[in-house]
C-alpha cells in the first residue's frame, strides 16, 4: 500500500467497505464491494475479475465479437490497485472508501486494452521526447426529474427554490446556481473529501443543465481520474437530493447536448509551455498540434462520440462542431484557443459528447497533438467569427464513424491492434442491437399507412 493511500485509510477509521472500482470502455465502473478487513489482502495479491468487463456493452452484456468471452472461457484476470486512488466516500450512510483498479494481461503486463492503459502509452511517448501534457475537463450535464413522463421521457427537475420545473434558458445565469446551491456545495464538498481539484460549476444553455470544471493536472491520468470520481460524486449526489444527473449527450432533442471540453497544453523540460504565444501568432508547436487533431479527427470520431444518442448532439447552431476547424476565442470551432495571457495559451478540444469515456478521449486528442508536433501538420487558417457560415458542414454517423475506426492504419498504430479489435467489435455489436430495435416513431409512420 503507497503512503497516500496508508494515511487515507488511517484518516478513515471508520470504514467499514470498499468499492473496488474497473472503468470498462464505456466508461461505466464496474468491479466489487469487499470489506475493509479483506482490503490488505487486495493490496498484497490484488482481485481477480472477468477479462470480458473491459468490453462489456453498455447495457452490461458480454459482446462476444471482442474475444474476451466464451472464446477464452471468460476468463478471470488479476486487478491491482492503482497506488493514491483510495479516496473516502463521503455520500455514502456506511463508512465507505474506493479504490481504482488495473488489469493484467496474465503474462505479467497490463492489459493493453484497458482504457487507461491506451493513455498512459500515448503519454509514455510524450515522456520519450521530454514533453509533459496538462490536461484539465469539463463536463456538462443535466438533472432531471428522478421519474420519467408517462412515455418513458425525462423531465426537468423541479427547482429547489420555487417548485416548479424547469423550462428557462438562462446560460451562466447566478440564481440558477443560487437555487441549486444545495446541489452544487454538495458536490463541492465531497470534491474536498475525495481532493477532486474542481473549479468552477456554471448554469449552461438549457434547463437544468450545468457544468463543472476540473483544475489542469501535469499528470494526464490523475486529471481523468479526476473525472472519473467527479462523475460519480455528482450522479450519487444528485440521487441522494431526488434528481438524476445524466450525462447523456443528447437527452432532449429541442435542447443543447452535453459536451466533454479538454483544454491541453504542453511543457518542456524545462517546464515552458510549448504553446506559449500572442493570439494570432502561434508557435509552431501549437500549429502543428492543431494540424495534427485535424487530420486524425475522422479516424477518432467514434472515441469522441461512442454511442447512438451522441451523434443527436451535432446540431447546427448549438455549439458544437460540424467541422474540424480552429480559431481564437470562438466556440464555433472545433478546437478553440480561448482567452488567456500568452504563457497560459492552450487548446480546447470541443467535440466529444459528455458521454464519451474520459481516458479515451484524452488519449485520442494527446495523441492526434503528438502526431502533429511530430510530422509537422499544419493547419488550415483559424476561423474568425460563425464557424457555421464559413466551413463546410460536416453531420456525422455513427456506421461511419464504426467502419473509419476499424479501418483506420492509424489508430492500430497509435493503440494497438487489441484495443481497436475491442473497441471496434463493441461498438458494431451495440449498433446492431440498437438498429434492431423497432421504434415508437416507426409504429407512428408506417403501422398504419404502409
Amino acid at each position: 500500500m503507497s503512503a497516500t493511500d496508508l494515511a487515507t485509510l488511517q484518516a478513515m477509521p471508520a470504514c467499514e467497505a470498499v468499492d473496488l472500482l474497473l472503468p470498462d470502455m464505456n466508461g461505466l465502473l464496474r468491479g466489487k464491494r469487499i470489506d475493509r478487513s479483506a482490503l490488505e489482502k487486495i493490496y498484497r495479491d490484488g482481485v481477480c475479475l472477468p477479462m470480458s468487463l473491459i468490453g462489456t456493452d453498455i447495457t452490461g452484456n458480454t459482446v462476444e465479437e471482442t474475444g474476451l468471452g466464451y472464446d477464452i472461457g471468460d476468463e478471470d484476470r488479476i486487478c491491482r490497485p492503482l497506488p493514491g486512488s483510495l479516496r473516502p466516500v463521503p455520500w455514502s450512510p456506511r463508512p465507505m472508501a474506493q479504490l481504482l483498479l488495473t488489469m493484467e494481461d496474465g503474462a505479467g503486463g497490463l492489459f493493453a486494452a484497458n482504457p487507461r492503459e491506451v493513455l498512459g502509452a500515448v503519454l509514455a511517448r510524450y515522456a520519450q521526447r521530454g514533453l509533459t501534457p496538462v490536461v484539465a475537463v469539463e463536463l456538462e450535464f443535466y438533472l432531471f426529474d428522478q421519474r420519467c413522463d408517462q412515455h418513458g421521457r425525462p423531465r426537468s427537475s423541479l427547482n429547489p427554490v420555487t417548485g416548479a420545473r424547469n423550462t428557462s434558458t438562462q446560460v451562466y445565469y447566478i440564481e440558477d446556481l443560487n437555487d441549486y446551491r444545495g446541489f452544487t456545495d454538495a458536490v463541492a464538498g465531497a470534491c474536498q473529501a475525495q481532493s477532486i481539484p474542481a473549479d468552477t460549476a456554471v448554469a449552461e444553455y438549457a434547463p437544468g443543465q450545468f457544468e463543472i470544471n476540473l483544475k489542469h493536472r501535469d499528470d494526464a491520468l490523475r486529471a481523468c481520474d479526476d473525472a472519473v470520481y467527479l462523475k460519480r460524486a455528482i450522479k450519487a449526489v444528485a440521487q441522494q437530493q431526488g434528481v438524476q444527473a445524466s450525462f447523456m449527450a443528447k437527452p432532449l432533442v429541442d435542447q443543447a447536448g452535453s459536451g466533454m471540453h479538454i483544454h491541453v497544453s504542453v511543457l518542456d523540460g524545462d517546464g515552458n509551455n510549448v504553446f506559449a504565444s500572442p493570439v494570432n501568432q502561434p508557435t509552431a508547436a501549437l500549429r502543428h498540434a492543431i494540424g495534427g487533431l485535424q487530420h486524425n479527427a475522422k479516424d477518432c470520431l467514434l472515441l469522441f462520440a461512442p454511442h447512438a444518442n451522441s451523434y443527436r448532439r451535432f446540431v447546427l447552431n448549438a455549439f458544437v462542431p460540424l467541422n474540424d476547424c480552429w480559431g481564437y476565442n470562438n466556440r464555433t470551432v472545433a478546437l478553440r484557443i480561448p482567452h488567456s495571457d500568452p504563457a497560459n495559451t492552450r487548446i480546447e478540444h470541443r467535440i466529444a459528447g459528455a458521454d464519451a469515456n474520459i481516458y479515451l478521449v484524452t488519449a485520442a486528442v494527446l495523441a492526434g497533438m503528438l502526431d502533429g508536433i511530430e510530422r509537422q501538420r499544419e493547419p488550415g487558417p483559424p476561423v474568425v467569427g460563425n464557424a457555421y457560415e464559413q466551413t463546410d458542414i460536416h453531420t456525422p454517423y455513427w456506421r461511419q464513424a464504426i467502419d473509419d475506426f476499424l479501418a483506420s492504419n492509424w489508430i492500430n498504430e497509435q493503440f494497438g491492434a487489441s484495443f481497436q479489435h475491442v473497441f471496434g467489435q463493441q461498438k458494431l455489436a451495440e449498433m446492431r442491437r440498437f438498429e434492431s430495435h423497432v421504434s415508437d416513431l416507426e409504429y407512428d409512420w408506417y403501422l398504419r399507412s404502409v
